[in-house]
């Protein structure tokens, strides 16, 4: 605000102007002398006319007071966090000032308050009549008078934008030259005998006091006390008191903040100092002093200790602002960016600034003390700077149920406007753009959980068995176009792989989430497409970091539209946005809006609107169930290193990004906790780096686990829900056959069918040799995921033929089939042919042997003895 108080100069008119507004004051005599008479009295004079039309009714919008920010301290109390003001104002009752203050201020500024009726009317024509003539610099403005100017300034500043609008309510209403300046004071003399009438003098001086300015941005009485002094303002002494009643003509010239000086001499030179011990504000306090004395309001001996001592500031400055809330300054800015972004504050971002640093709000909170200390404990494994990688981790956790933010941790300390060498930051890591945050983090493996629940949506099991090997995928696009994926292990640009190099195999959904197979993900991305599992995670209030709908490409980006690399985490996303998703499979498919706020009152203690936060379902509690039931698998997967081995049933998914992000995402019932590590600038590979004697790929294993530890130890945890059955159910399919195809034809066939194949030793066939001529289990319908084994022929095979005939007739059409090594069984049986009739061999006729097997002939004949019995011939 400018320096100096602006008082009536100027003539209107000359004397003629003067003779105008004299009538009007003569008028006011006896309202000024006598408030109870009414002006109505002289309703025929003109003067009265003029008076009388101008508005007389003035609204006293509330004070401008600092916004309150609080959560909850480890007795789970209300503690102020910290507060956002324009004005440094504390608000004080009437018999919260000292009885010496009063006395300052009314012995300067008018010493026949509380006898007349609203204004001092000698003063004020005495004032106006030296402006129009010789234009002195006298007020003349009574205490009402200059409660009504600080009212209307203030009403105006209320809804004023920037410093320069905020400039322009003081010209406004402080305006003393021509027409304008007599204007605006006959004005404030209308409001004040009005408002004489309908409140008391104790009101009205408590009211000025609370309202006057008092240099900078220290507003009222109560923050001029303890600002200046350090003291409560019933605390004030003598000399304290007349200081600051001496202020309220000039505040920013008069104040003592200011060690090397407050204004300027004509010279250019800082005067008013601690060199010349404040001579400006001395002066003023001495004259104030001499009011005193004279109006009887201290003795000669006061006025003398006063008046002989220095002015001895004690500076207690007032802090605002997130860089207060030490510890929790990210979570703080997350609750700042609410109130200015959401239209429960106010229909423009005008109105909602206004209400954050005017309003006078109590603004409740959600976040736990105990868990931000664990938070803040677990992230510090984190160092907030390592040389040759620019790294960033965060940490956040959400209420199961409710969406309240418990805990909002990283790893770089917060500054306002951070800092060149990275070591602070204003971004929040684990929030959206909008809210302070970046454009996101790629999500990695955390993302599966999507496919996942969409697997699930479109009537799949997570038993259901589909051919996770690495190899070309085709997946489907929103417009129904075709991608083809081409991925194997080969390194090259574009290729999908797994972890270690792992080549995939048949198995189940489950069995691929609790190994995070991406090619097993890429297959399920051939049957539900990429497209309707990012609209899933829309769903389920997941955006890229900057607000943009998964489904499409955000500005900055040149990624193409749901890329089958989408599946597995290639998009930025928020970490709070993620906590929420996983929130809502615990809460058995209800989505909570993460919510920071939990209250809000204004300054008379009436409960405000605040940002609305609902809950709804998002997926049907089979999905969610068997969902939870399937991270809870992960645990003793890839997730086995973040357990928490305190007994309370948690599920969880991991998370790597090409080596740039790694992730642990999870829950309890009543809990869900979300940590990120990774390169906030550049694309170093994390697992080249360790900190705090872990592998920063693995350094999750220490975060993550602490958080969720410190939140089942404080609201426990109960049993996820069965998963639903049929979403569990084992599926069959049919399994083709193969007999007759090569070997790689038939492997390749019943892997294509989602089979798992091992393949025999070869066995005896006649069929050329690698040609499948044997298959377990056969053909048909059997259970999803069957290992098949198949063998080949060996190609050394023939068939043993049906023979008839004598026992030569037999041996020669063996021999004819290509084996040699026979012999013969002779039965004797009576009445059969002397030279032996033939009844089979064994092996049998039909089966597949070696050639070089031994067939033995069976043959009956009368008499066998002769040959011993069994006969070759």
């Amino acid at each position: 605000m400018p320096h100096k108080k602006r008082t009536t100069t100027g003539v209107l008119g000359g004397l003629a102007g003067l003779v105008g507004l004299s009538a009007v004051a003569g008028v006011l005599v006896t309202a000024t002398v006598t408030p109870a008479i009414a002006v109505s009295g002289y309703a025929a004079s003109s003067a009265i006319e003029v008076f009388d039309n101008m508005p007389s009714y003035l609204e006293i919008d509330k004070l401008m007071l600092p916004t309150e920010i609080y959560v909850k301290n480890a007795d789970d109390k209300d503690v102020l966090l910290t507060e956002f003001y324009d004005q440094n104002r504390i608000p004080v009752a009437f018999d919260e000032v000292a009885p010496v203050m009063y006395d300052a201020i009314l012995s300067s500024e008018d010493k026949n308050f509380y006898s007349h009726g609203g204004i001092d009317l000698i003063g004020t024509v005495g004032a106006l009549v030296g402006n129009a003539t010789s234009g002195s610099n006298r007020g003349g403005s009574s205490v009402t008078q200059q409660y009504v100017k600080n009212v209307l300034q203030q009403n105006c500043e209320l809804t004023a934008n920037g410093q320069e609008e905020v400039n322009a309510c003081f010209e406004q209403y402080s305006v003393n030259e021509g027409t304008a300046g007599y204007q605006r004071k006959l004005q404030e003399m209308r409001y004040a005998i009005q408002l004489e009438k309908k409140f008391t003098k104790n009101e009205i001086l408590n009211g000025y006091l609370n309202i006057a300015g008092f240099g900078g941005v220290v507003y009222g009485i109560g923050a001029a006390a303890e600002y200046y002094f350090g003291v409560n303002a019933k605390d004030l002494t003598i000399g304290q008191a007349a200081t600051i009643a001496g202020m309220v003509q000039e505040p920013n010239t008069y104040r003592i903040d200011r060690p090397d000086g407050s204004t300027t001499n004509k010279d250019g030179e800082l005067v008013n100092s601690q060199a010349d011990g404040y001579k400006l504000t001395k002066n003023r306090q001495v004259y104030v002093l001499g009011r005193m004395l004279e109006d009887g309001k201290i003795t000669q001996a006061e006025y003398d200790e006063a008046a002989a001592a220095p002015i001895e500031p004690n500076i207690t400055p007032r802090s605002q602002g997130c860089v207060e809330a030490k510890g929790s300054e990210f979570f703080c800015e997350y609750v700042v960016s609410l109130i200015q972004n959401d239209e429960a504050f106010g229909e423009t971002p005008e109105e909602r600034s206004a209400k954050l640093r005017r309003g006078g709000l109590k603004v409740y909170t959600t976040l736990d003390y105990d868990l931000q200390k664990a938070a803040r404990d677990a992230i510090s494994v984190v160092p907030a700077t390592m040389p040759n990688i620019d790294l960033g981790a965060s940490g956040v956790q959400v209420e199961v149920g409710t969406g309240r933010v418990l805990s909002m941790v990283q790893n770089r300390p917060y500054s306002p406007n951070g800092s060149e060498d990275g070591s602070t930051t204003a971004v929040n890591y684990n929030v959206r753009m909008a809210n302070g945050g970046s454009i996101g983090h790629s999500a990695g493996s955390t993302y599966k959980v999507f496919s996942l629940i969409n697997w699930m949506e479109q009537g799949h099991s997570v038993n259901e068995y589909l051919n996770g090997r690495v190899g070309k995928k085709t997946v489907e696009t929103c417009d129904g176009a075709e991608q083809v994926v081409p991925a194997d292990n080969s390194g090259v640009p574009g290729h999908i792989g797994n972890f270690e190099n792992n080549n995939g195999y048949t198995g189940t959904i489950y069995k691929f989430t609790v190994d995070s197979l991406n090619s097993g993900f890429l297959s399920m991305a051939e049957k539900i497409s990429v497209c309707s599992t990012n609209e899933v995670a829309g769903k389920l209030g997941v955006t890229w970091g900057d607000g943009t709908p998964l489904t499409d490409v955000p500005a900055w980006s040149d990624d193409p539209t749901n890329a089958p690399y989408n599946v597995l985490g290639s998009s930025a996303v928020a970490p709070i946005d993620m906590a929420a998703a996983y929130a809502a499979i615990a809460s058995n498919g209800i989505l909570c809006a993460p919510k920071a706020i939990d209250k809000v009152v204004d300054s008379d203690g009436v409960e405000q609107p605040i940002p609305d936060t609902k809950c709804e379902r998002v997926m049907s509690e089979a999905v969610a169930s068997t969902a939870a039931y399937t991270l809870q698998g992960v645990m003793n997967g890839t997730g086995v290193g973040a357990r928490t081995f305190d007994g309370t049933p948690v599920f969880g998914k991991t998370g790597i990004h090409q080596y740039l992000h790694t992730w642990m995402d999870g829950a309890s019932t009543e809990v869900a906790t979300v940590v990120w590590v990774g390169n906030v600038v550049g694309e170093k590979e994390l697992w080249r780096y360790n900190a705090s004697g872990y592998q920063l790929s693995r350094i999750r294993n220490s975060i993550w686990p602490n958080m969720q530890r410190a939140a089942n130890a404080k609201y426990g945890g109960d049993a996820f829900p069965q998963p639903d059955a049929t979403l569990t159910k084992r599926t069959y399919v049919t399994l083709p056959s193969v007999i007759g195809m090569d070997e790689d034809r038939a492997v390749a066939t019943l892997e294509a069918a989602g089979f798992d194949v091992r393949v025999g030793d070869p066995v005896d066939g006649s069929e050329s040799e690698g040609t499948i001529i044997e298959q377990d289990p056969g053909a048909g319908r059997v259970a999803g995921g069957t290992t098949v084994t198949i063998r080949p022929s060996n190609g050394k095979g023939a068939t043993v033929p049906a023979v008839n005939g004598t026992p030569d007739d037999a041996r020669g059409q063996l021999r004819s089939a290509g084996f040699s090594n026979i012999e013969m069984k002779c039965t004797e049986t009576e009445g059969a042919p002397a030279q032996g009739v033939v009844t089979g061999t064994s092996p049998a006729a039909g089966t597949s042997a070696n050639r070089d097997t031994a067939i033995t002939v069976e043959y009956q004949s009368d008499r066998c003895g002769g040959r011993g019995g069994n006969d070759d011939g």
